[in-house]
């Protein structure tokens, strides 16, 4: 996998943390006893019961998928780019807020 979308896939999980929402990490199998779909020891019936009747987003991407991604340009300052955010946005924001 590129590293690029690795990045972007590991931020995305850190704001999904953040936000406390349901994250689960690992390889994604069927249990051969029950046929549940498991990843790690976790079976995401489990996960899913716990936000059942509420209007929810669910995002998988996955660490295998080889393809390139999309270079795109920054509407403030027309750097083209690969990822999330613009990483010349990103520092002058990081460097004005003095962190």
């Amino acid at each position: 996998m590129p590293a690029q979308r690795r990045a972007s896939i590991r931020e995305l999980t850190s704001a999904a943390r953040e936000l406390d929402a349901g994250v689960v990490e690992g390889h994604l199998h069927r249990d051969a006893a029950s046929g549940d779909w498991v990843v790690r020891e976790a079976a995401l019936d489990d996960l899913l019961s716990r936000y059942e009747g509420q209007e929810v987003v669910i995002i998988i991407a996955s660490f295998d998928d080889q393809r390139p991604m999309r270079v795109k340009i920054c509407r403030t300052c027309g750097t083209e780019y690969v990822g999330a955010t613009c990483p010349r946005c990103r520092e002058a924001r990081i460097r004005l807020r003095g962190r």
